[in-house]
């Protein structure tokens, strides 16, 4: 699924860190840094797909050089406390193409270079070859300064500004949503990412009537597990697949941010389910079914999605074959002269019951178990035979609590009782009738 992340950090003196090695480690380049007189060599580090630098129109040519450019950087900054650099760090959704990635990065970085003319050097990285496969990132370095003809100038104080600060973010972290929604959109994905705070989400929510998804957004911000801890999880995941075991947190931090994951891809999995379902009901109410037949389509489409939570390439495809085959099995002809329904739950019970089914199917026809030896060796009764066994033996069940089984006998036998009455109630009612027609023949069935 994809996930928003956006943060923005700082290069600080103060902090024992410089430009030029944080671009070199980005990029997996060699830089010497001319301030310091230190080589920072990371040309063997792995993972990197694509780096690039873009600048102002105006901006000189040695720009394009990396150490050239980030050894400036360095040079415009005097203080011992200075902020030397800004990074961007931007989450990349894994349901895109590597060149809806890149063009997506590139577009923001293009909008930093054109709202603050600042220099921005970018490097796509993939995901790490024993963490998560999807997580496909990007690193966006910039300058403080602006970068004009004559080289780097006034700070950008927009940014550092409490002011304007938060707001200037809050714009960027909006537009990085909409790149990376429209990029879904392009390529027919229907998950879309939110840059917005979880509580303005479910407020959001509940104002359009969705209290699901409000549901599902009450909860707390996942927490940051941190390189440390990251690290042990990483390691403990992949002797976990190695071993073809369950993976199992190794530390606190770890335990928490996977029982919420957990959580999260349970309520994930829940909504698709009854996506689906809603789906399905409303293609076979178009197609003329009833609610019940439409119902139990729906029931069917959901319960029969895939385990791992993933639904196939076209819903719709998928959807019109359970349609499909619950119009095939509606239209299925019904054995005549029989109570169907009697017998399709006759059917039912002989799979779940033991002994070939003929303990269910025996209690079913009114018979206790103890005769099932005794009737395999009788002839076959009348059904006006076994509804007076059945009687009988209702009679000493009283004394005690009826079994499903027996309830299910009383009500499929209802319907028996007025379609099969004995002969002796038959017979009267047709002399009665006979009679009644004599006396009409006579004018003699009214009195004054």
């Amino acid at each position: 699924m994809a996930s928003y992340h956006l943060s923005v950090k700082t290069i600080k003196r103060s902090a024992g860190r410089s430009a030029t090695a944080a671009a070199a480690y980005r990029v997996g380049e060699r830089i010497e840094c001319q301030r310091e007189g230190r080589v920072h060599d990371y040309t063997r580090k792995q993972g990197i797909e694509e780096t690039f630098i873009l600048t102002p129109k105006d901006a000189p040519d040695w720009a394009q050089d990396r150490s050239r450019l980030w050894n400036e950087v360095e040079a415009s900054e005097t203080r011992r406390n200075s902020v030397t650099a800004r990074e961007w760090e931007l989450a990349l959704p894994s349901e895109i193409s590597a060149e809806d990635r890149t063009q997506i990065t590139r577009d923001f970085a293009q909008e930093l270079v054109s709202r603050y003319g600042v220099a921005v050097d970018v490097a796509i990285h993939a995901p790490h070859r024993e963490g998560d496969q999807r997580n496909h990132h990007a690193h966006v370095l910039t300058s403080t300064r602006k970068l004009e003809a004559g080289g780097f100038t006034a700070k950008t104080r927009v940014l550092d500004s409490a002011k304007t600060g938060g707001e200037e973010i809050a714009q960027m972290r909006g537009l990085w949503a909409e790149l990376q929604n429209r990029a879904l959109e392009r390529a027919g994905e229907i998950e879309r990412v939110d840059h917005r705070s979880l509580e303005t989400q479910r407020e959001a929510a509940l104002d359009r009537g969705d209290d699901l998804s409000a549901e599902e957004l009450d909860r707390d911000p996942e927490l940051k597990l941190g390189p440390a801890a990251n690290s042990m999880e990483r390691r403990a995941k992949a002797v976990a697949e190695r071993q073809g075991r369950e993976y199992v947190p190794v530390t606190e931090r770890g335990a928490v941010v996977h029982a919420a994951r957990q959580a999260r891809a349970a309520f994930r999995e829940m909504r698709e389910r009854l996506d689906i379902a809603r789906e399905t009901y409303g293609i076979e109410r178009e197609a003329g079914q009833g609610r019940v037949s439409a119902g139990l389509a729906a029931l069917r489409a959901a319960t029969s999605k895939e385990r791992d939570g993933r639904t196939s390439d076209n819903i719709r495809e998928r959807l019109s074959q359970v349609v499909g085959r619950s119009r095939d099995q509606e239209d299925a002809p019904k054995p005549e002269g029989r109570n169907y329904a009697r017998e399709r739950l006759k059917e039912i019970m002989e799979k779940d019951a033991g002994r070939d089914g003929q303990a269910a199917v025996h209690k079913l026809d009114g018979y206790s178990e103890n005769d099932l030896g005794e009737e395999a060796a009788r002839p076959s009764r009348t059904p006006a035979q076994r509804q007076r066994q059945g009687r009988s033996e209702g009679i000493a069940r009283e004394d005690r609590k009826p079994s499903v089984n027996e309830r299910l006998k009383d009500v499929l036998n209802k319907p028996r009782e007025r379609l099969e009455p004995d002969n002796e109630r038959e017979q009267e009612r047709d002399g009665d009738e006979k009679e009644n027609t004599r006396d009409r023949d006579r004018g003699e069935g009214h009195s004054l």
